[in-house]
């Protein structure tokens, strides 16, 4: 038997991936030397639960977890990113996307997934959970990006206007959340499309996703399709009842603005402790998908704390 093994990118984690040919088949081996419980084993979980509830997702073939490995199913080195990004009709391959989210929204998630002899708890979004992430702008973006006086200044002030906000929040843990729907964790193999990189589900609410989705930093859209795929998922999804859609526009607008404040933090997370300057690249979008929800009057406040505590947000390279 001839075996090739080629290491291949590794994603935003501790993980290493390396895509193994054995003659005529193929798999992928996962390595994750560090926080292998979550990096491999709910991993490995949470695919096995997507099986089982019809969404593709990577096979687990092999586990060697005692040596923080595991082998999975390839499921191809075509994103969903490489698939859409020279289509001219988008919206009619991101309907699929939607419907995929539609689906996850219908599995009935329990607080414990069995997994072998694992049990895997399932957390909620609460307001400590949403400050978590958030925090990691003020930890990494803000630190780095500007003085000691204004910093400490307005971090207390930005906190409290999120805490605020993180408040109005009203369809709140009714769901399945992937919690990293975007277009490079979509595989496309065989027309098929498939999940990956799903070990941090949750159950939360139902606009998390589709904010991932919609004000994805990775991928460009235009503002008119970005409404458009947002009044579709309204109009497919039966979550919500007529008398409470009007609280949709407000719930996927903080949740959007919460996403991005935490991918500002992670990127200059990535590039000041982890050497991946490639993440930089994306910051001065993720600042215009943030201006863009900011002018919702809802954000008045937070927008005139982020104005002065922020100076260099529109450049096109942000240097740290």
């Amino acid at each position: 038997m001839q075996i090739k093994i080629k290491k291949i990118s590794s994603d935003a984690s501790f993980r290493e991936f390396y895509r193994v040919k054995k003659n005529l088949t193929g798999s992928i081996l996962v390595r994750a030397s560090k926080d292998k419980y979550k990096n491999l084993i709910i991993y490995a979980a949470v695919n096995e639960f997507l099986i089982k509830n019809k969404i593709k997702a990577p096979k687990l073939l092999k586990e060697y977890f005692k040596n923080e490995m595991m082998e999975i199913e390839d499921l191809g080195n075509h994103s969903f990113f490489d698939y859409i990004k020279h289509k001219k009709n988008k919206f009619k391959n991101y309907k699929k996307l939607i419907q995929i989210i539609l689906k996850l929204q219908d599995i009935k998630l329990k607080s414990i997934i069995k997994f072998k002899k694992y049990k895997i708890k399932i957390n909620t979004y609460n307001l400590t959970a949403l400050h978590k992430e958030s925090d990691l702008f003020f930890h990494w973006y803000l630190k780095h990006n500007s003085t000691k006086k204004n910093f400490y200044k307005f971090k207390i002030k930005i906190k409290k206007e999120l805490n605020n906000l993180y408040k109005k929040l009203y369809f709140q843990n009714r769901c399945f959340v992937h919690r990293d729907f975007h277009v490079s964790n979509i595989m496309i193999k065989k027309n098929k499309i498939g999940l990956i990189d799903s070990q941090d589900i949750i159950k939360g609410n139902l606009f998390y996703d589709v904010a991932s989705l919609i004000d994805d930093v990775r991928i460009v859209l235009p503002t008119h399709l970005k409404s458009k795929l947002f009044n579709y998922y309204l109009s497919k999804t039966k979550k919500i009842k007529l008398n409470e859609k009007s609280f949709a526009k407000n719930d996927f607008d903080i949740l959007s603005v919460q996403r991005n404040l935490k991918i500002l933090g992670i990127f200059v997370r990535l590039y000041k402790r982890d050497n991946k300057n490639n993440y930089l690249k994306f910051l001065p979008y993720t600042w215009r998908l943030l201006d863009l929800r900011l002018k919702n009057p809802l954000f008045n406040n937070l927008k005139n704390l982020l104005n002065k505590v922020v100076t260099n947000r529109n450049k096109k390279k942000i240097k740290f």
